[in-house]
């Protein structure tokens, strides 16, 4: 049997996608497909509405015009405010999670020693070990396509060694993700498409709403 020539499935559609924020024209129309194996790098300077962007193909927040498909409950979103009770354990903040989104809490002890996270009450640890600890949402919530708004901020080399082999597991079993990141991916990170989102408007990201056609 030859082998088959159709494309991966898309996980997410972008139709005519226009972004504001505050009332000013951050980027659009914007129009592209993320497929199974695709990597995407959202990249700009401070305030062209990265996070904004990924909030919206999240569905935390509405578009000014345009869609976004994708499938119910299809994504994982990292986003800055990682939700944490902070006045329990980091063990226990996992269990919690896995339980609200079907997963299991078993593998759970030994995902906290492999990413080096103490089992201590949240609001006592580091920045770099409470992102580890939202990263760990990854492995126990399985969904196709991760949103992550700047996964590497506050992470020593061991994270970004864990987070990378973790990328390229993702994209190797069919899945798909959206990146922000200020600093260099590196090296060794999955290739990724790159949507420059400074040069993705029509108009300049200063241009007032009521200036629109």
């Amino acid at each position: 049997m030859p082998p088959s020539t159709e494309s991966p499935r898309a996980l997410l559609r972008v139709t005519q996608l226009i972004g504001e924020r505050n009332g000013l024209l951050l980027w659009g129309p914007l129009n592209f497909a993320v497929r199974a194996g695709d990597a995407l790098h959202l990249r700009g300077p401070n305030g062209c509405g990265k996070t904004t962007l990924l909030r919206t193909l999240a569905g935390l927040r509405p578009p000014l015009a345009g869609k976004v498909e994708r499938e119910e409950n299809a994504c994982s979103f990292l986003g800055h405010q990682d939700g944490w009770a902070e006045d329990l354990r980091a063990r226990l903040n996992l269990e919690l999670f896995a339980q609200l989104h079907g997963g299991s809490g078993a593998a759970i002890p030994a995902l906290l020693h492999e990413l080096g996270v103490p089992d201590r009450v949240v609001r006592y640890l580091s920045a770099g070990q409470r992102r580890k600890l939202a990263l760990a949402r990854l492995r126990l919530a399985a969904r196709p396509l991760w949103l992550l708004d700047e996964p590497f901020d506050a992470l020593d080399t061991q994270g970004c060694v864990w987070l990378t082999a973790l990328a390229h597991e993702h994209l190797r079993g069919g899945g798909a993700l959206i990146l922000t990141s200020h600093p260099a991916l590196p090296a060794n990170f999955p290739a990724c498409r790159i949507l420059d989102l400074k040069a993705a408007s029509g108009e300049s990201a200063s241009a007032r709403l009521e200036n629109m056609s």
